[in-house]
């Protein structure tokens, strides 16, 4: 990897969960697992090689758990905290992406708002388990209605005192015939609601206090 790097430089190397490589050296840890810390030490220190226009970044939730030697390797330590009001707006704009829906911005930013102490993951799979929801609708249904799209006639999910209902599972419906029901705020309210964030207070306050040892404030 990092000769491939080299022969194209300038390059970036970028290694995700870098702890599950280069953790905290032990007595119990396995030969393979020594030996890829060595390398990992060699070729971060170029040693008989030009490494310039070679950019090794890592990233990592747990940053006291890296090796001692590995962490001196990485020149800067930057801390990144969890996304701010702002920023958790625009990460479900983004997740939801052209997905079809009802949301207005101020939706996004009611999001944002009820998401506070969440990562980019856990709004990642709040917006994952939202887009769910008109499929959970349709397979729990017990009534459909008929409507009129573009002039082609559909049927949709509704509740049984709704006009026109008709008593019928999903599995009857034809799928070229069925109409998903529309992605609404409340569905994402609800998927936000029912999940939590998987970063704890303890993990911040940890982190800060490594930072403050070790690292320096990013963005």
């Amino acid at each position: 990897l990092f000769a491939m790097a080299r022969e194209n430089k300038p390059s970036i190397i970028f290694i995700d969960e870098v702890d599950a490589l280069c953790g905290s050296r032990d007595e119990g840890q396995s030969e393979a697992s020594r030996r890829i810390k060595t390398e990992m030490l060699v070729q971060m220190d170029g040693v008989g090689q030009d490494s310039r226009g070679v950019l090794v970044l890592g990233a990592t939730n747990i940053p006291w758990q890296l090796d001692n030697a590995i962490r001196r390797r990485f020149q800067r330590r930057v801390h990144i905290s969890l996304p701010d009001l702002p920023a958790r707006t625009k990460m479900f704009e983004l997740a939801v992406g052209t997905t079809p829906c009802d949301l207005a911005p101020a939706d996004f930013r009611k999001l944002g708002e009820l998401s506070e102490g969440y990562s980019g993951s856990d709004i990642s799979v709040a917006v994952q388990d939202a887009l769910m929801q008109p499929v959970r609708k349709i397979q729990m249904s017990t009534h459909y209605k008929k409507v009129e799209v573009d002039g082609v006639e559909k049927l949709t999910p509704c509740s049984p005192g709704d006009k026109g209902a008709m008593e019928m599972s999903w599995t009857e419906v034809d799928s070229d015939a069925l109409l998903e029901p529309p992605l609404l705020l409340k569905d994402f309210i609800k998927a936000v609601k029912s999940s939590r964030p998987t970063v704890s207070q303890e993990d911040i306050k940890r982190s800060e206090e490594w930072t403050a040892e070790f690292g320096s404030e990013g963005a």
